[in-house]
């Protein structure tokens, strides 16, 4: 396995402890042995837990932020693509992509690293209120997007698959 393969393994490793046990269960040693590595070899990549913290966050964020860009250059209908990008990563990221578990990570060990993505969020928010649809009901759908994922992500009051589905066919009405 070459050096970034084993850095990506790591970082996915950590992202599941943290899906799975709870950002509390997150220990380099935890790490290390969910991704079948030596702690030196762990400590080789993320020299501490907040660096492996860190590496989830941009790891994470970097592939919606690419998830989310690649739907709108794929969506052939121009207005309302942005909103409809965002939706559908965000609806994928529910099913368990994993930008919520850096989200958890990062907010329950080092709330400054956030800061990347509320950068990231301020400009999906102008690309929204640029949509070609109105800048209402294209953050309307950010919102009601984001608190479904938040629902989901702390378990505070998640909908059943039915309920969820509809509420998502809305929401990607509103987007057309």
């Amino acid at each position: 396995m070459n050096s970034n393969s084993k850095r990506n393994h790591i970082l996915a490793a950590a992202s599941f402890l943290v899906k799975t046990r709870g950002v509390e269960k997150l220990t380099l040693e935890a790490a290390a042995k969910e991704a079948g590595v030596s702690k030196g070899g762990l400590l080789h990549h993320f020299p501490s837990k907040e660096a492996l913290i860190k590496g989830m966050v941009e790891e994470i964020a970097t592939e919606f932020v690419t998830d989310i860009q690649d739907r709108v250059n794929r969506d052939t209908v121009e207005n309302g693509k942005w909103s409809r990008a965002y939706l559908t990563s965000t609806y994928e990221d529910i099913a368990g992509k994993g930008i919520s578990t850096a989200l958890t990570a990062a907010l329950f060990t080092n709330p400054e690293l956030l800061g990347k993505l509320q950068n990231q969020y301020a400009i999906w928010q102008r690309n929204l209120e640029n949509d070609g649809i109105d800048p209402v009901r294209s953050t309307l759908v950010r919102l009601a997007a984001d608190g479904l994922w938040f629902a989901e992500m702390f378990g505070l009051g998640k909908l059943d698959d039915e309920l969820r589905e509809k509420v998502l066919r809305e929401l990607s009405a509103m987007t057309e």
